[in-house]
């Protein structure tokens, strides 16, 4: 034998150069070959060493240790296992592969070695530190701490949990909503919040340190509560002429407490104990029936705990009690009391209850049940603990992904849709919080799971589901969406096409950005586009950018028809198209993008929206925040733009205003006759204007007339050009003009309500005129500053919210409040009007006229009351069916006449404002040469 040369570290020798009659402890560590197997026993003794020189004394061996133990295998390879006190040094540990490797961070006991002669074990030193425990029974809800402290420095500090059930080996813990990890000098802390049954075992505490692996344990119990304690029945009510023999059974989890189940009171009845997967079941099968109510107990006992009691009340129903008869739909129903639920057990392979209420009159209800497929649970369990910090997210997510898809298959109950769907959500926020990679293979399981999702009966499943969770939809678009951008660098590009699902994602690299664009294969097609300017923001980060684009069909009509304030109380219908698209960058998402996208060609028009997972109370609903309708200028299709990245749809409404080609033509021949009757009026004051002003009161009224149609016919050439120009609150030209349609029109009324005022002052300040200088100037003020603050106030408030424009049309958003701002004033302007015009005809047509004004000023005040008594009801008219066509679109005739009156005010200025004023007319008459002889007749008419 000799020393060995194959690895590790070589033996140490102390002392060496002692002196003689001294004694010295040597370390060597030799390689020995046996060939027949065995230790020899004569190396167990003493052995004398021959001196090495002549001038050495000799010396003795006082014992030789077996350190390391290698077997060749019939594979070839060889297997060299440490005896006990003895382990691999880490160094070679992380070289070779373990024998039998049960977790990542089993302390290194045995290798595979290739050579044989590859190293040796070596002896242990003392354990560098200590896990420490407050008790190992913990009380359940409460926060379990382990700490380790350390006298060394530790690496590849990581914790482990062996269950006694459910997992056949170490189960990783990582941090998670349950799970938290912190480490400071010399010690680390594993804290576990609200810990329960599913937290009890064996904890480990694995550590690298002096080079070499560690191992530290801490078993934990936790003891049962009430909760993991089921009953079926919880509540049962019993005919002792039909059923006087019936069953009770209390289920608990495995345990390691050794939990003894009895029942009580026991006479007269046996208890039977069986076992299901997961779970130890106590019968109670009575052999007589009560003679009262009664209350059993299920009684659990564990040494050195308090016994935990889990009552079932049996109510026992007497003569003349109203009752539901026996029934066999679904399961088999006994005569149950009035007021009470019947309960009766799940079929195999599925937990839960099914439960039916008997009515007050005797009467069955509809049948609950909340039986799901056991595999569809453990799934869900399993992604429930895995987000608790139970497990290795980046084996299991996967797993679990591809094992969802075969149990799609199984789903025949609402019960079993929210296990899978709830599985989903759980993996999605996994995937979120530890934003582990996903590759293809488990991106394709994912999508064809939600292809089979989406085209899963509604009636049966789908409606009954939502019942019970609203946003269960809501939350399988989040899960898909947070899975589908998670795809791994190395997976892109990727395209994936189902008849429900289609995905396609893209890799841009730092040094090539440009537009991006996507379609996909719909009907009709849909595409996006992100410009390059909205990438411009990434570029300072030189990491490559992701796009992941996602249509999911059928999943807008199974979404809640939940609508944000700006969409209105209107119902609406959906494409059937739901467009996702996210942007990835360095691991975090980019949501500020402005993206362009194209529905087709869509008959009537509709709202760009997006589904917002925050309103109503975390069900979500679809808002139009950040998201504009602009008419493409290439093509008859109408696109929408949003300036944030999310999942997209548009909503057209079921009450959509029918004939809106009727309409426009009528708006546009009215809005001609309009501007050419104002035109005409401007002609008309061109040429009577000094006859028609001679005193202050003629000159005041006509001035305020001249502005009204000045206004006016600039609203509508502006409002008839509108339509000419590019939509959207991105185009300043846009925005000019639905602000100077907005500014204008309602300099119209507030000069008419000039008008009123004015007629208000002379008739009840007779003797305190004011000069036409200053009554001029009041009417300027209230006739344009006064509409200039209405318009600004408008535009600084709802401009920012994305609620100013109306989708596809440079005027006022008739949904988000900004219409509101012009129709509110003028319809208080025309109730202004109105009480002036109550108040003048008072006033003017009283018997007595002494102490009214002179004749010539009568006659002036008489023509301002003539045009606003005309008008007054003729606008309020208007712009009361106006504001109708804003809060219902059901009926189409509120809408033609609206559009007929609105069109046609210049018309009405035209001849109830100007032709029909007595000065005017005789101006007129004049001016052509057929003049009349003065008429001092006054009428109204």
């Amino acid at each position: 034998m000799g020393p060995s040369q194959a690895g590790g570290e070589t033996g140490q020798q102390l002392d060496q150069e002692s002196r003689a009659g001294e004694s010295a402890l040597l370390s060597v560590y030799v390689q020995l070959v046996f060939s027949h197997g065995g230790w020899p026993a004569a190396l167990s003794r003493p052995l004398p060493l021959p001196p090495a020189s002549a001038s050495s004394s000799s010396g003795t061996l006082a014992g030789l240790s077996l350190t390391t133990e290698c077997n060749v295998k019939p594979d070839g390879l060889t297997y060299c296992a440490c005896l006990s006190g003895y382990q691999w040094n880490a160094s070679i540990c992380s070289r070779h592969q373990l024998c039998q490797p049960p977790h990542n961070h089993r302390p290194c006991s045995c290798l595979v070695l290739s050579p044989p002669g590859a190293g040796y074990c070596q002896v242990l030193p003392p354990v560098p530190g200590s896990l420490s425990l407050d008790t190992w029974l913990q009380v359940p809800g409460h926060t379990l701490n382990l700490t380790l402290h350390t006298s060394q420095e530790t690496t590849n500090l990581n914790w482990f949990l062996r269950r006694h059930t459910g997992s056949p080996g170490p189960i990783p813990l990582q941090p998670g909503t349950q799970v938290s990890l912190t480490s400071s000098q010399g010690q680390a802390v594993l804290s576990i919040r609200n810990v329960s049954h599913e937290w009890e075992g064996e904890y480990m505490c694995c550590f690298e340190a002096q080079g070499f692996r560690w191992e530290l344990y801490q078993l934990v119990r936790v003891p049962l509560r009430a909760t993991d304690v089921a009953r079926l029945p919880d509540r049962l009510s019993v005919s002792c002429a039909t059923s006087p023999r019936f069953q009770l059974s209390c289920c608990i989890p495995y345990t390691p407490l050794g939990y003894m189940a009895s029942w009580s009171p026991g006479e007269g009845s046996e208890a039977s104990l069986f076992n299901t997967p997961g779970d130890q079941c106590l019968v109670l099968a009575t052999q007589h029936c009560p003679a009262a109510d009664i209350t059993y107990t299920c009684d659990l006992q564990s040494p050195g705990l308090t016994p935990l009691r889990v009552p079932v009340s049996v109510t026992i129903i007497q003569d003349g009690d109203t009752t539901c008869p026996e029934d066999s739909a679904v399961v088999a129903w006994n005569v149950t009391k009035a007021g009470h639920v019947a309960q009766a057990p799940c079929p195999a392979n599925r937990a839960g209850v099914v439960k039916r209420t008997c009515g007050p009159d005797g009467a069955w209800g509809p049948i609950h049940s909340s039986c799901t497929d056991t595999r569809l649970l453990a799934l869900l369990r399993r992604a429930q603990l895995l987000w608790a910090g139970q497990g290795w997210p980046a084996e299991e997510v996967p797993q679990s992904l591809a094992q969802l898809l075969e149990q799609t298959e199984v789903v025949s109950s609402p019960s079993d849709l929210l296990a899978l769907l709830g599985t989903m959500t759980f993996l999605a926020k996994v995937v979120a919080d530890t934003r582990i990679p996903l590759r293809r293979s488990a991106l394709e399981a994912l999508l064809k799971t939600t292809d089979k999702v989406l085209d899963m009966d509604t009636s049966s499943l789908w409606t009954p589901a939502q019942v019970q969770k609203p946003s269960a939809a809501s939350d399988l678009l989040l899960a898909v969406e947070t899975l589908a951008h998670s795809l791994c660098p190395q997976g892109h590009p990727f395209s994936f096409s189902l008849p429900n699902v289609q995905l396609q994602t893209q890799l841009l690299t730092p040094t090539v950005r440009a537009d991006y664009r996507v379609s996909f294969s719909t009907q009709p097609p849909l595409w996006a586009q992100i410009p390059r300017r909205s990438l411009a923001p990434l570029d300072t980060s030189n990491s490559s950018i992701t796009i992941t684009s996602l249509v999911l069909r059928k999943l807008d009509h199974l979404l809640p028809s939940n609508y944000g304030q700006e969409l209105g109380d209107s119902l609406y219908a959906t494409p059937g198209l739901v467009l996702s698209i996210s942007i990835m960058t360095g691991g975090q998402a980019f949501h500020q993008g402005e993206v362009t996208m194209d529905f087709g060609d869509r008959d009537n028009p509709f709202h760009c929206v997006f589904w917002d997972h925050h309103l109503f109370q975390g069900n979500g609903g679809w808002s139009g925040e950040g998201c504009q309708v602009q008419a493409a200028n290439a093509s008859a299709t109408t696109q929408c733009i949003c300036r944030h990245l999310t999942a997209f749809s548009i909503l057209m409404s079921r009450h959509t205003v029918p004939g809106k080609p009727t309409l426009e033509l009528l708006s546009q021949v009215g809005l001609g006759a309009s501007i050419l009757a104002l035109l005409v009026c401007l002609g008309v004051y061109r040429l009577v204007w000094r006859v028609v002003v001679r005193n202050k009161l003629a000159y005041l009224r006509h001035a305020a007339l001249l502005n009204v149609v000045l206004c006016l016919l600039a609203a509508d050439t502006c409002f008839l050009g509108a339509p000419l120009l590019p939509p959207g609150p991105r185009s300043p030209l846009c925005l000019a003009a639905a602000f100077l349609c907005h500014f204008l029109y309602l300099a119209t009324f507030f000069w008419m309500l000039a008008q009123a005022l004015m007629l208000a002052h002379q008739l009840l300040f007779v003797f305190h005129q004011l000069s036409k200088r200053r009554v001029l100037s009041l009417m300027v003020v209230l006739g344009y500053l006064c509409p200039m603050g209405f318009a600004g106030a408008a535009l600084g408030l709802y401009l920012p919210r994305g609620q100013y424009l109306e989708e596809g049309v440079c005027w006022l958003d008739g949904k988000g409040g900004a219409r509101y701002t012009f129709v509110g004033p003028v319809l208080v302007i025309v109730g202004l009007n109105g009480l002036v015009l109550a108040m003048a005809m008072l006033k003017l047509l009283r018997p007595s006229l002494s102490e009214g004004p002179q004749a010539e000023k009568r006659q002036a005040l008489l023509g301002v009351m003539k045009a606003l008594l005309i008008l007054t009801p003729i606008f309020g008219l208007t712009w009361g069916l106006g504001l109708a066509t804003l809060l219902e679109e059901v009926s189409i005739v509120p809408h033609y006449i609206f559009t007929i009156l609105n069109t046609c005010q210049g018309v009405f200025i035209l001849l109830f404002g100007c032709l029909m004023d007595k000065k005017v007319q005789e101006a007129l008459l004049k001016r052509f040469g057929c003049a009349q002889p003065p008429n001092s007749t006054i009428s109204l008419l």
